[in-house]
């Protein structure tokens, strides 16, 4: 027996024990039937010796059980139509100094009828708590049905129920324009496929390039067109003769300002519509319309086209839809036969915009199978159902409806101080809570909705400093709640305060204000918070962190005095807020958010009533507890946060920001939360974050490490930040391997629900962006350091110059002051269908700005194989940062950087009296290109600026200033080894007097472990040939010359040697004030010939498939999942005698005996079976060409992958197979040449997936080959 079946049985017997073996809770016969009506006065108790068994519903004013009262839902049945009611202002289980039980449904015997606890009353009432509170002694058992929390779609479900999607125009979004607006529609998938205007009203040549336009249309495509304004003016007379032809006979007389529709198919006259309407003036003319229905594979769909002249202005519309309405078949991964007619659920977003998420009433369906649905009406947005390019990216679908409900009963509309400046609707919803001391809780199956209030501590559910509430707290049926749907509440979803131990499994959160699923004093640990689905996370008021950038800047009474809050310390709304990071978070999604889907935030110390309960920086210094699984997509900012933290202490003159409010932290896991013990990586596996509009994720701190991850269509894919200076945990590194990054997958999105559409840079097709059509696109952001990438592959990566969008698989953080360290190592890296790997940015290009800040100059990456260059253990750099450039450095224009040999490092230079200088860095073999740095962040003339520079070994470089040098430099020797070098020269004013100092600080005391002195001596030949301890003042150049050499190794990814970091203190007693600028005394001085250090490796190979390299396996996570292996070889007759052979190859499996003509297999989509195999001779029998198609069309059934292979020759007779085959998703062109090469995937049903693909080879050129894996629906 396993442990999980013995674990049930344990429970089972548990539960039979606890109700005394009567089975279900209601069959207890010591119940005493209750019926006590209703009465909204009546303050109930139930107490000692009272059990009773509610039949009816029921009114209270308030209801208390307690001292050993028990009240018990008689389960009237699911087929009752009956549904049991109770209300209340307020309900209260368990007190001091005795038990109350309240129970509907068990474990072991779940409620089958219908319940609702419903909580009534008014936030200005006299009693207005509208609560259910569980107390010390308290039960509270609650048990639903048992029905499939969420699931994935196995299908897209397309916008408007047709394969491309529903398709809509209107001339006031601002893209009108007088004249002919033209649309072409594929008559097979209904979709646009071109869109021109022509003002033929004034321009005689658009009416010459308007019938052009028409001649090029492909015979068969559908043709709308509508007047703007007017047309007529300069149409011409050939132009109208086109039009006719068409079929149109209104275009004859069409003249000034007439509302005029068309819609026609190109080739057949026969089948035209259209209206014309005589203008009278532009307040009444009236309103052309028509509408089309085309019949296609998938159903019928109807084409409306307006035009009109009313109210003073002129407006067209134009729309592709699904004929009817109706509804619709979906596809989904789970069996969800406990899905109910009459249910509601939603369909998640999977583009930018979480509010594409949408809701459906389930329609009865007898076709359905159990992995299917009926909906009713149409997706107004397109929800992506597939696995693309080997990710994950299947849209959730939760369940919103249950038997058992929780609700509150809410006014009309906002009123009195409910926040109606932010909220029309009234948000004073009832809460329940649970406290410290209870006997036992167990809930499940339940729906919450209506639930929560803009009142601190009102939760829809709320565990609220309950403390242990696992075996840990002895409780020997651990606290846990499950199977909850929680939707359209007023404040949060879940909330876990001061609680331990709490398991919260298969529960959906939807459409709330502030965090979701929250944990809220930074002290709680333990909790496992498995399979949940959280999506519309919208912004609520009740912390600073919950609030959107409106309520930020107005919401002030928290602050000190006259402060105006900013974005920075607000604007976090997550559906995730995981504030220790001792949790563990595992198969969740994070659907879509206003800000963030999860964030792990820290508090420096415990907040709240839990104040003092941890010494301080415990939580940001706690390992992560396990972290797999989890999925982050359709959030406003970024997909997973792990930085930052809240502010700890009340607001004050000198901290006037918000209690709570955003605020630095570092997390530096480390084992039993101590930095002198060894570090504890946290481990983020599984982690699929996609259409995110900033970050896939974002993680500051010490070791974090992403295995078996995937961030696809984000802004930014993944950026790993240290400090951007020393990090706070030395030798600690943020590392990425095994992972797909995705720059443009193949779900593009609904326009219509977008807020930013443009082309994409890898297809030219439309698409949502994440930010504007000119935002540079990255996947893996290179920033601070030390990183490692390792085993990545990259996909679909393109810079689109015409766009102006300058992306790149690999990039930097844009307007950075910070360090990037040239250690940040990338290896075993792939990239498939990237046009663009790497790119370093330029001055004024969109979003780079001045591009001249310290880190915008100092970029660089370490290719430590050569799987991104070609070149092994090289660096590629800034095409202007000569500080790190050599003379063999390959130029990569495209990237904006050069490929470089040699050994790199960095220097840390902290000047200070003053510190608000300038520095400019020279390289001696670039005298004419100096590099200035201005330091991080600005500095008042007594602070400390620090200026980061990358470096080469064994060079030599001089430093100058805009004014008299700083009295004290310190210089940090980065990333250097023992006996690494370069030799250093600072410009000083003549007669300076130096001490010079060698130190090792140990930077975790920040105490200096040994001092000592570093002597003069005469000459730079000493310098040179010294041992780093040693300086020469030349007078004549004013040049202090330094070797600065590392003594001792480092160990790991420390910036610094083991015995702790190296530095040159440079203490300087100077008697001129004058700029202590150099560079003509220093040069040509000490000018040098450019020269390699290092030779360049030879050239290995830029190939797509670098053998090794690249994720080793799709990032899916899901067991069940099966692929169909897919190889097709298609030749035509020359191929053949060249030996080649046509085949079909399904999971092994060879079709290949001889035929001519074409060959189709179909497999069924949900369990990759072969039920179709045949061949049709379309070269040699006129028949076979009806047949085919036949059989595509009636004998294939849907959900079907359809494997097409020719032989020999096929063409001869091919027409209206060709026909059948564009619709299973072939694309022009489907005729193959004589004697041609033609293979394809396609799909029989009522969407094309993204696998769909076909080759098509002309004679000598073959064979057609495909390759590939499919993933099967089931």
């Amino acid at each position: 027996m396993s442990s999980f079946t013995a674990a049930v049985v344990l429970l089972c017997l548990l539960a039979s024990v606890l109700s005394k073996d009567y089975g279900c809770p209601d069959a207890d016969p010591t119940l005493t039937p209750w019926n006590p009506g209703h009465d909204p006065t009546a303050q109930v108790v139930v107490g000692r010796g009272e059990n009773y068994l509610l039949q009816s519903s029921a009114t209270f004013f308030s209801l208390e059980v307690r001292n050993g009262g028990r009240i018990v839902f008689a389960d009237l049945g699911p087929t009752s139509d009956e549904e049991i009611v109770l209300r209340s202002r307020e309900i209260i289980v368990g007190s001091d100094p005795g038990r109350g039980e309240f129970h509907i449904g068990s474990e072991t015997c779940p409620y089958q009828g219908k319940a609702t606890v419903s909580l009534y009353g008014r936030k200005d009432d006299q009693k207005n708590s509208k609560q259910f509170l569980v107390k010390r002694g308290g039960t509270l058992e609650i048990h639903g049905q048992h029905k499939l929390a969420w699931t994935q779609l196995t299908q897209t479900v397309p916008a408007g129920g047709l394969p491309k999607g529903s398709y809509g125009w209107d001339s006031t979004a601002g893209s009108g324009g007088r004249g002919i607006h033209v649309h072409v529609i594929d008559e097979t998938s209904a979709a646009v496929v071109d869109w021109q205007r022509f003002d033929t009203q004034a321009d005689e040549s658009s009416s010459r390039r308007l019938a052009s336009f028409i001649d090029q249309i492909p015979s068969g495509k559908i043709v709308a067109l509508q007047v703007y304004e007017s047309a007529s003016g300069q149409l011409k007379a050939t132009t109208r003769q086109k039009i006719r032809e068409l079929g149109s006979i209104e275009v004859d007389a069409l003249s000034f300002r007439n509302p005029w529709v068309f819609v026609g198919v190109k080739g057949d006259p026969s089948a035209a519509v259209e209206q014309r309407i005589p203008y009278v003036d532009t307040q009444t003319t009236g309103r052309a319309s028509i509408t089309a229905t085309f019949d296609a594979f998938f159903g019928s769909y109807d084409v409306t086209a307006t035009s009109e002249w009313l109210g003073g202005r002129s407006r067209c519309t134009f729309s592709v839809n699904r004929a009817g309405g109706g509804d619709y078949v979906i596809n989904l991964k789970d069996d969800v036969s406990s899905w109910q007619p009459g249910d509601h659920i939603v369909l998640a977003s999977t583009d930018y915009n979480m509010e594409q998420a949408e809701e459906f009433q389930l329609l009865p369906c007898q076709e359905c199978s159990s992995h299917q649905v009926k909906i009713s009406g149409q997706a107004r947005y397109t929800h992506f159902g597939e696995i693309s390019d080997d990710v994950d990216l299947r849209g959730e679908v939760g369940l919103l409806t249950r038997n058992i409900k929780f609700q509150g009963e809410v006014e009309d509309s906002c009123y009195g101080d409910n926040f109606c400046q932010y909220f029309s609707y009234d948000t004073y919803g009832g809460h329940l809570k649970i406290l410290q001391g209870y006997k036992n809780v167990h809930l499940s199956g339940i729906e919450f909705t209506r639930m929560g209030q803009q009142v601190l501590g009102s939760y829809p559910v709320h565990f609220h400093m309950a403390g242990d509430v696992d075996e840990v707290g002895g409780y020997s049926r651990p606290t846990y709640v499950r199977e909850l749907s929680i939707h359209h509440c007023f404040s949060r979803c879940l909330t876990i305060h001061g609680t331990h131990g709490l398991l919260v499994q298969d529960t959906v959160g939807y459409d709330t204000l502030g965090h979701c699923f929250f944990l809220e004093d930074g002290v709680e640990q333990r909790n496992v918070l498995d399979h949940n689905l959280g999506l519309v996370t919208r912004a609520g008021t009740l912390l600073p962190t919950d609030r959107d950038s409106n309520m930020c800047r107005s919401m002030r009474d928290g602050v000190y005095g006259n402060h105006v809050p900013t974005d920075s310390e607000c604007r976090a709304v997550t559906t995730f807020w995981i504030a220790h990071p001792n949790n563990n978070l595992t198969n969740n999604a994070a659907a879509g958010s206003l800000h963030t889907g999860i964030w792990y935030i820290f508090h420096r110390e415990p907040t709240g009533l839990s104040e003092g309960a941890l010494p301080r920086k415990q939580a940001e210094q706690s390992p992560l507890g396990r972290f797999y699984n989890n999925r982050a997509h359709s959030n406003g900012v970024d997909g997973l946060m792990i930085d930052e933290g809240v502010k700890t202490t009340q607001p004050s003159a000198n901290s006037p920001e918000e209690y709570l409010s955003r605020r630095g932290a570092r997390y530096k896991p480390h084992q039993n939360s101590d930095l002198l013990q060894p570090r504890v990586p946290a481990m983020i596996e599984g982690l699929i974050s996609f259409k995110n509009t900033d970050h896939g994720s974002w993680v500051r701190g010490g070791d974090i490490w992403f295995n078996k991850c995937a961030f696809v269509d984000n802004g930014k894919g993944l950026t790993m930040a240290s400090e951007g200076t020393f990090p706070k945990d030395e030798g600690s590194s943020q590392q990425v391997w095994n992972s797909i990054f995705i720059g443009e997958s193949e779900n593009v999105g609904t326009a219509s629900g977008s807020s930013v559409w443009g082309m994409g840079g890898v297809k030219s097709v439309g698409r949502s962006l994440p930010k504007a059509t000119n935002f540079p696109i990255r996947g893996l952001e290179v920033y601070d350091g030390p990183i490692l990438a390792e085993n990545c592959t990259f996909k679909k990566y393109a810079s689109a110059p015409e766009y102006n969008r300058w992306s790149g698989a690999i990039g930097f953080k844009l307007q950075n002051s910070w360090q990037t360290a040239p250690n940040n190592n990338l290896t075993g890296i792939k990239f498939e269908d990237v046009q663009t790997r790497a790119f370093f940015g330029g001055r004024y290009l969109p979003f780079f700005d001045t591009y001249d800040k310290d880190g915008d100059k100092t970029q660089i990456f370490h290719d430590v194989d050569g799987s991104t260059t070609g070149h092994p253990d090289t660096h590629v750099v800034g095409q202007d940062n000569y500080l790190v450039r050599n003379a063999g450095c390959l130029a990569r224009p495209e990237w904006r950087a050069y490929v470089c040999s040699g050994k790199y490092a960095q220097l840390f230079i902290h000047a200070s009296i003053p510190g608000n200088l300038v520095m400019s860095m020279v390289r001696d073999e670039y005298p004419d290109q100096p590099y200035t740095l201005k330091g991080p962040t600005p500095q008042g003339a007594n602070g400390v600026q620090k200026y980061q520079p990358p470096v080469m070994l064994e060079k030599s470089y001089t430093i100058h200033w805009n004014r008299r040098a700083p009295q004290q430099i310190i210089i940090y020797p980065i990333n250097f080894n023992s006996g690494d070098w370069l030799r250093l020269g600072l410009c000083y004013p003549p007669g300076t007097i130096f001490r010079v100092t060698y130190q090792l600080e140990n930077r975790m005391e920040h105490a200096i472990v040994h001092d000592e002195e570093v002597i003069p001596v005469s000459s730079l030949n000493a310098v040179e040939g010294g041992d780093g301890k040693m300086f020469y003042f030349e007078e004549s150049t004013g040049l202090l010359f330094l070797k600065v050499r590392a003594n001792y190794d480092r160990e790991g990814c420390s910036y610094c040697s083991h015995m702790g970091c190296e530095r040159i203190v440079i203490t300087a007693t100077m008697t001129s004030d004058a700029v202590s600028d150099c560079t003509a005394a220093a040069y040509p001085k000490y000018s040098l010939t450019p020269a390699e250090t290092v030779p360049m490796p030879s050239f290995l190979s830029m190939a797509n498939d670098c053998a090794g390299c690249g994720a080793p396996e799709p990032i899916i996570n899901d067991d069940n999942l099966k692929f169909l292996q897919v190889t097709i070889q298609a030749a035509g007759k020359e191929e053949l005698n060249l030996g080649y052979r046509s085949f079909i190859e399904v999971d092994g499996v060879r079709y290949d005996d001889r035929y001519r003509g074409f060959r189709i297999i179909a497999v069924d989509a949900l369990n990759g079976s072969v039920t179709h195999h045949m061949t049709f001779n379309t070269h040699g029998q006129p028949e076979a060409d009806a047949a085919m198609a036949t059989f595509i069309r009636s004998d294939i059934p849907n959900n079907s992958i359809v494997l097409v292979a020719t032989r020999d020759s096929s063409e001869r007779y091919a027409q209206e197979c060709l026909t059948a085959l564009k619709e299973i998703g072939a694309q022009e062109p489907v005729q193959t040449d004589y004697r041609g090469n033609f293979a394809m995937i396609g799909f029989k049903g009522t969407v094309w997936p993204s696998w769909i693909q076909q080759v098509n080879l002309p004679s000598t050129q073959g064979p057609a080959q495909i390759y590939t894996k499919i993933p099967l629906m089931a």
